[in-house]
């Protein structure tokens, strides 16, 4: 079906186009519908087309290494697709399956060169339009990078927390407790063996007051290294749940998708029944 030009204003990529350049366009260009459920490229398809959104829903997904589909778009109106694969003329990356009645562009790679041999300056409002969907994409990258929770804790965190990290590791360690109980012997055995010369003789009262400032100050700084770890099993936790969630929209996606197999198979069969009644039929004598 030939596109008409108005809804070629509607397309970003296509946009910046003069009434002359765009006419051109339309005339290369066709409109495609599709029915629901109905795919309209598979991953290493080699069509070398693209689509432009005009109306309805499309879903653009493709498989990872353990197989399983990843949602990659869901193009709006005026949005491509398979865009790349088509300008380099590569098998699609993708699957793009329409969800409800849907119309879209389909675009070849001969058109944009057949637009760009009679209005070769059309090239350059694509290629604006095209940058600044580039931009907008590294934008998104970089406001949605996904960093490690302990990086960006540790990558926040004040000279004082770290400090309390560094106490409550050493303080709980073999270490911390093997010099603690050297120290502690050879301080109570130099007093003992100083006898009436020793700065703190038994029952070791100034010893005692160490022991008490040690734990008075190191109850505190343990308490604030847990509360950091606190927060850190918080954000685990937080991302566990996300994994999860997206993990049950997997299997529950699944499950529609076998429901929906289910259905159709037995739609088949009960025509496969018809037709054999059918012929059935057709062979008994009158």
């Amino acid at each position: 079906m030939a596109c008409e030009l108005h809804e070629l204003k509607h397309v970003p990529l296509f946009a910046l186009l003069d009434d002359e350049e765009a006419a051109v366009l339309a005339s290369q260009v066709e409109l495609k519908r599709f029915a629901p459920r109905q795919r309209i490229y598979k991953i290493g398809e080699t069509s070398g087309q693209a689509y432009v959104m005009i109306s309805g829903r499309v879903r653009v997904s493709t498989v990872d290494e353990d197989q399983q589909e990843v949602v990659v778009d869901e193009p709006g109106h005026g949005e491509f697709f398979g865009f790349a694969s088509m300008l380099e003329q590569t098998p699609h990356q993708t699957e793009a399956i329409a969800l409800e009645e849907t119309a879209c562009l389909e675009v070849a790679r001969n058109d944009i060169a057949v637009l760009l041999q009679r209005k070769p300056l059309a090239g350059m409002d694509m290629l604006t339009v095209l940058g600044k969907q580039f931009h907008a994409s590294q934008q998104l990258v970089r406001v949605r990078a996904n960093r490690h929770p302990n990086e960006i804790i540790e990558g926040e965190s004040t000279l004082g927390e770290r400090i309390a990290d560094s106490v409550a590791q050493f303080g709980g360690s073999w270490t911390f407790i093997i010099l603690f109980g050297i120290l502690a012997t050879a301080y109570t055995a130099v007093n003992v063996f100083l006898r009436k010369s020793a700065w703190d003789p038994y029952p070791f009262i100034l010893l005692n007051l160490f022991l008490s400032l040690l734990a008075a100050i190191q109850a505190p700084v343990i308490m604030m290294s847990q509360n950091r770890q606190d927060t850190k099993d918080r954000l685990r936790g937080e991302l566990d749940y996300d994994v999860n969630r997206r993990a049950a929209s997997d299997i529950q996606g699944l499950s529609r998708k076998l429901n929906l197999l289910g259905e159709k198979i037995g739609d088949v069969e009960d025509l496969l029944r018809q037709k054999s009644g059918a012929a059935d039929s057709s062979r008994r004598p009158a």
